[in-house]
C-alpha cells in the first residue's frame, strides 16, 4: 500500500513498525461547538484508511483525543481557551459544554458510518501525563520558565518545520492570522506548554503542577495521550491539514525532545472542504452541520459519497448543487444494488471476485484512492457476473466504504415490495423510485405493448435501443427480465 507522507512528500510503501499491528492516532475536535461538515470531511477520510488497514487484514489500534481543555484561539498561544468561549456562549459550565458537544460529535458520526476509534481519551483525563512530560521536557534543558509559563524552547532542535519550508516573513508575529507577540519568548515559534493562573484569571478548570496553578497547552496533550496508548513509536497520524503547522509540528518537537528518537514514521493530512467563499470556519460564524443537510433533505451518507468522489489530498468544493448531484449519484447506486437478484443458496464465483477485489484494493492502495474505489462500486454492477456475485462484491467492498448500500437496497426492495402488494390490489404497475430504471421498465412495458399489438417492427426497435444502452432483456413464460 502506497501513502503519500506529509513529513517526506513522498508517496511511500506503507510498513508498520511491528508487522501486522498498525499504532494509528487523529486528533480529535476541540468540543466546544458543533463539528461542520469540513471538519467530518477529514474525519470520513480518516475512517476509510483505518477500514482499508483492517480490510487488508492489519490488526488497528487508534486513538483520538477530545480537547476539553487548553486551544486557544490563537494559534500563537494567545486569545480564550475556546471551552471557555463556547461556555460564555450558552451560559453552561466548561465541563457541561465538552459533555454536550462530544456527544454531538459522535453522533455526526454515527450517522456518517464514521467507526468510534478504539480508544477515545479526553485531555483532562490525562492531567499527571502532561505534566510529567513536561517535566522531562525541563530537566533535558528542552523548556523553559517565563512569566509564569512553561515554553517550549525551539532553538533546541536541529530542525523545526517538518512539512514545510516557512520563512520569516510569513511566520512574523503580529502578521500571520493566528501569531502574535509573546514577550516571555526566546524565540517567536516557542509555544506554550503549561500556562499558570497567571495567563487567564476567568479560567475555569485548573491544576496543581510543580509550575504553578494552572492548566496545559494544547499541543502536549496529543504527543501525552498518543504515547500513553500507543506507546513510543507510532506508525501513523492523521488530521486535517490545519493541523500540519503549528499543532503537529509542534507535537513532532516536543514528542522527539522526550524520547530522543524518532516518534512517527507516517503523517497524513486532508485538504480544506471549501466553499465559494473559502474555507469553511466555525471562526467566521460560517458552517453547515450534518443535521443542517439532514433538514434540508439530504442523506448523510450521500454527503459521505461527495467526500469520496474527490482524494483527500485535494481541497474540494462544496455547494448544494454539487450535494444535489451526490444524492442523486446514492439514490441510484442503492437502486442499482436493490435491481440485483442473488440466488439465496448459491456460492459468489469466487474467480470473478477476486478480480473485482484487485480492481478495488489497486485504487485503495494508490494513495487511498477513493474516487477510483467509488468506480469499483459501478464497474462491480457492470461486470460480467451473476447478482450473487456482485452483490457479495458491493457488500464486501462496503465494509470499506460504509456507504450502507446493502442496507439501503434491502429496504428499497421492501418498500417496492410493499407498493407492489398494495399496487397489485388496485391493478396498478409499480416503477423503480431510479429514474434510470423505470425508463428501462418502462420501455420493456411498451415493448410488450407493442406485441401485444403485433407492431414487431417496434418491439424490435425498443430491444435494439435497450440493447445498445446495455441492456439484455430475456423473456419468459411469466414475463420480461433484464440485465446488464
Amino acid at each position: 500500500m502506497l501513502l503519500y507522507n506529509s513529513a517526506t512528500h513522498e508517496r511511500e510503501e506503507f510498513v508498520p513498525v511491528v508487522p501486522g499491528k498498525v499504532g494509528m492516532y487523529t486528533c480529535g475536535p476541540t468540543v466546544y461547538h458543533f463539528a461542520h461538515i469540513g471538519n467530518l470531511r477529514t474525519y470520513i477520510m480518516e475512517d476509510i484508511l483505518d477500514r482499508y488497514l483492517r480490510y487488508r487484514g492489519y490488526e488497528v489500534q487508534r486513538v483520538m483525543n477530545i480537547t476539553d481543555v487548553g486551544h486557544l484561539t490563537s494559534d500563537g498561544d494567545s486569545g480564550e481557551d475556546k471551552m471557555l468561549k463556547g461556555a460564555r456562549r450558552e451560559h453552561k459550565s466548561v465541563m457541561q459544554i465538552a459533555a454536550y458537544y462530544t456527544d454531538c460529535f459522535f453522533s455526526d458520526c454515527e450517522k456518517l458510518n464514521i467507526r468510534r476509534p478504539d480508544v477515545v481519551e479526553p485531555a483532562t483525563h490525562c492531567i499527571p501525563e502532561f505534566i510529567h512530560m513536561i517535566e522531562v521536557l525541563l530537566e533535558k534543558g528542552y523548556a523553559y520558565r517565563a512569566g509564569g509559563n512553561v515554553y517550549f524552547d525551539t532553538s533546541k532542535l536541529k530542525k523545526y518545520y517538518i512539512f514545510n519550508d516557512h520563512d520569516a516573513e510569513d511566520l512574523a508575529e503580529g502578521v500571520r492570522e493566528g501569531v502574535e507577540r509573546d514577550d516571555n519568548k526566546k524565540n517567536k515559534t516557542d509555544f506554550v506548554l503549561w500556562f499558570t493562573k497567571s495567563k487567564f484569571e476567568d479560567q475555569e478548570l485548573k491544576w496543581d503542577s510543580p509550575f504553578g496553578v494552572g492548566y496545559p497547552g494544547w499541543h502536549i496533550e496529543c504527543s501525552a495521550i498518543s504515547l500513553k496508548h500507543l506507546g513510543e513509536r507510532l506508525d501513523l497520524h492523521c488530521g486535517g491539514i490545519d493541523n500540519a503547522f503549528p499543532h503537529h509540528t509542534n507535537e513532532i518537537a516536543q514528542s522527539e525532545a522526550y524520547l530522543g528518537h524518532k516518534w512517527c514514521n507516517y503523517w497524513m493530512h486532508v485538504m480544506h472542504l471549501n466553499t465559494e467563499g473559502g474555507k469553511m470556519s466555525k471562526s467566521k460564524g460560517e458552517f453547515l452541520t450534518v443535521s443542517l443537510l439532514e433538514q434540508k433533505g439530504y442523506h448523510p451518507l450521500a454527503y459521505r459519497l461527495f467526500c469520496l468522489q474527490s482524494h483527500y489530498r485535494r481541497s474540494q468544493l462544496f455547494s448544494f448543487a454539487n450535494l444535489d448531484n451526490a444524492q442523486r449519484s446514492y439514490d441510484k447506486l442503492v437502486a442499482r444494488v436493490a435491481a440485483l437478484s442473488p440466488v439465496t443458496g448459491q456460492s459468489p464465483d469466487e474467480t470473478v471476485l477476486a478480480a473485482l477485489r484487485a480492481r478495488f484494493c489497486e485504487a485503495l492502495d494508490n494513495d487511498l484512492n477513493t474516487a477510483l474505489a467509488v468506480t469499483a462500486l459501478y464497474d462491480t454492477l457492470k461486470a460480467d457476473a451473476d447478482d450473487t456475485t456482485k452483490e457479495a462484491a458491493i457488500a464486501e467492498f462496503d465494509t470499506v466504504l460504509e456507504l450502507g448500500l446493502i442496507k439501503a437496497a434491502r429496504a428499497l426492495r421492501e418498500r417496492a415490495a410493499e407498493k407492489a402488494k398494495a399496487a397489485g390490489n388496485a391493478g396498478e404497475r409499480v416503477y423503480s423510485e431510479d429514474p434510470e430504471i423505470r425508463r428501462i421498465e418502462e420501455a420493456i412495458d411498451a415493448r410488450a405493448a407493442a406485441k401485444k399489438a403485433k407492431n414487431y417492427a417496434e418491439a424490435d426497435r425498443i430491444r435494439a435501443e435497450l440493447s445498445a444502452m446495455g441492456i439484455t432483456l430475456t423473456d419468459t413464460s411469466t414475463g420480461t427480465t433484464w440485465s446488464r
